[in-house]
């Protein structure tokens, strides 16, 4: 990031001189990066958003009229159930799947909410409470058979966890920068596969794009259709930096060193009395996030003490997930979060669980 606003810096396509055509060679190396990580149709069909959270308001706000019928799970984070409950009061019928109380979805509830006449399905890749993955490919059988189209919430697995969005038929895929891929806050993009017809998608906002400046529509060709206003282009510098390091280490590696520590973290703190963990009962069906609680203590108790006393950071409370909270039981105190990641050690793990079982003897 330091080195694109030294050497680049431009404004890209915003004109033709060397700092603006640097600046959008990164901001096209960053979307052919992320296609090909993500085995996309086309570089121009990643948009480029500031973190999931636009990227799924894109999707839902640009694909829903009132009369669609959308459905979702029991398990969302509140960037899909907000707009959703939204666009309900504007006329789109929203059905919620019930998920089990370890944040699983069963097929066969979600086949038979996916009727015929269905716009859209979305779901989150895994639940960002649990760790719970659900099955994406599955669902996504489900929703084309019905005729809809199928969004996933990759907030929580890009980076960690692989997405091949045309073997998995994903067709919007909503993935932020920040967490797994290892980029800045502040980016984050969707993915648009092949199946979806962009003229559909109706643009959150409009303005200048670096494009057919002589006309005042918006154009109708991605990825400028959907990009009014100048991009975070350091910010996609950094992202393409993160991605390179992903791609370097290895997405399997990356799994292999999470779902070591996540067997370590479960094993360690399972035997532990008072504390309860939440989610599936294997490391494999889970991403590295585990959450628990502690008979007796307030979870905010818990995080704090974790943080002042022993410096293991979490977080707690409901994670801006309540239906996730109500799904596994814990609405409305939350729990406290523990999320290994590729810099984490088993040192870190086993400083942790010491630490929670000095908390819950206390």
């Amino acid at each position: 990031m330091a080195d694109f606003l030294e050497r680049a810096g431009g404004n890209p396509g915003r004109s033709g001189h060397r700092l603006s055509v640097a600046a959008g060679r990164v901001v096209y190396e960053t979307r052919e990066a992320l296609a090909a990580f993500f085995n996309a149709p086309d570089p121009l069909r990643i948009i480029f958003t500031h973190n999931a959270t636009h990227a799924l308001n894109l999707a839902l706000r640009g694909l829903l009229r009132p009369g669609d019928r959308v459905v979702t799970t029991s398990v969302e984070h509140n960037s899909v159930m907000r707009p959703l409950r939204d666009l309900e009061r504007k006329g789109v019928e929203v059905v919620v799947v019930a998920c089990g109380p370890d944040a699983s979805l069963a097929p066969a509830d979600m086949e038979a909410a996916v009727e015929p006449g269905t716009r859209l399905v979305v779901v989150n890749h895994a639940s960002n409470v649990t760790g719970t993955i659900l099955p994406v490919a599955e669902v996504a059988r489900l929703a084309h058979a019905a005729g809809a189209l199928l969004l996933v919430d990759a907030a929580q697995t890009a980076g960690c966890l692989p997405i091949d969005v045309t073997a998995a038929g994903i067709d919007l895929l909503a993935f932020t920068g920040h967490k797994a891929l290892q980029g800045p806050a502040g980016t984050g993009g969707l993915v648009i596969g092949a199946a979806v017809d962009a003229s559909r998608l109706e643009p959150l906002i409009t303005g200048g794009t670096g494009s057919n400046s002589e006309s005042q529509d918006q154009p109708s060709a991605l990825p400028d259709k959907l990009e009014a206003g100048t991009v975070n282009a350091v910010g996609l510098a950094g992202l393409l930096a993160g991605l390179r390091f992903v791609n370097d280490r290895g997405i399997e590696a990356i799994r292999a060193h999470e779902l070591e520590l996540t067997h370590m973290l479960m094993e360690g703190l399972a035997g532990v009395p008072g504390v309860t963990l939440y989610g599936p009962p294997a490391a494999a069906e889970r991403t590295a996030t585990v959450s628990i609680t502690v008979d007796g203590l307030r979870v905010s108790d818990v995080g704090l003490r974790l943080d002042e006393d022993y410096g293991v950071l979490t977080r707690v409370g409901l994670h801006c997930a309540p239906a996730a909270h109500r799904t596994v039981g814990t609405f409305p105190e939350g729990t406290v979060r523990l999320a290994a990641g590729v810099f984490t050690s088993a040192y870190d793990v086993a400083k942790t669980v010491a630490a929670v079982k000095e908390i819950a003897s206390a």
